[in-house]
């Protein structure tokens, strides 16, 4: 099995948000690597294939942030 790759469009409004999203995906088991983008409102995360789609959103709503799209390996998901 490869890696997926999660994409997320995530309202951030300070270097705060990006920094709290960024510290629970560095604490998430299975993360190989992840950019998270104040700029863009996105986050890329690539992940092993034993990570869900399911659990990385989770991870990120923790942090209290809107998560307004997202996709797995290029399919769009529900938030």
């Amino acid at each position: 099995m490869s890696d997926h790759t999660y994409k997320f469009n995530i309202s951030m409004s300070c270097s705060g948000c990006s920094g709290a999203v960024e510290r629970v995906l560095k604490k998430l088991d299975g993360v190989k690597s992840f950019d998270v983008s104040l700029e863009s409102q996105t986050a890329s995360v690539v992940t092993d294939p034993s990570v869900s789609y399911e659990t990385v959103l989770e991870k990120i709503k923790k942090t209290g942030k809107t998560v307004n799209s997202g996709d797995a390996n290029g399919t769009p998901q529900s938030v």
